[in-house]
């Protein structure tokens, strides 16, 4: 599974079984803006998501951005790796 960076719909991405989980986003910036995070049912409760983040976040860093997480879900992920929270903005 990858974690795929659609520019067009600005959204990362994330096929399992034919359902996709997306991570919403805008940037400012340096600044990525995560606005919402959906996990279809069929999939949900897996990890997915976090898998998800763990991409989203990890393009970011490559691409030496910062992080602000107003999608709820991307909040309580960055709570719960504080390895991760340098990327905060």
């Amino acid at each position: 599974m990858t974690v795929t960076n659609n520019t067009a719909e600005r959204r990362y991405e994330l096929d399992v079984e034919s359902h996709t989980a997306i991570a919403a986003y805008e940037t400012e910036g340096e600044r990525i803006i995560f606005t919402h995070t959906v996990v279809p049912d069929a999939i949900s409760g897996r990890g997915v998501g976090s898998r998800l983040i763990a991409g989203a976040l990890a393009d970011a860093r490559s691409r030496g951005l910062t992080v602000e997480p107003r999608c709820s879900f991307v909040r309580d992920y960055l709570d719960r790796h504080p390895d991760q929270q340098d990327l905060l903005a």
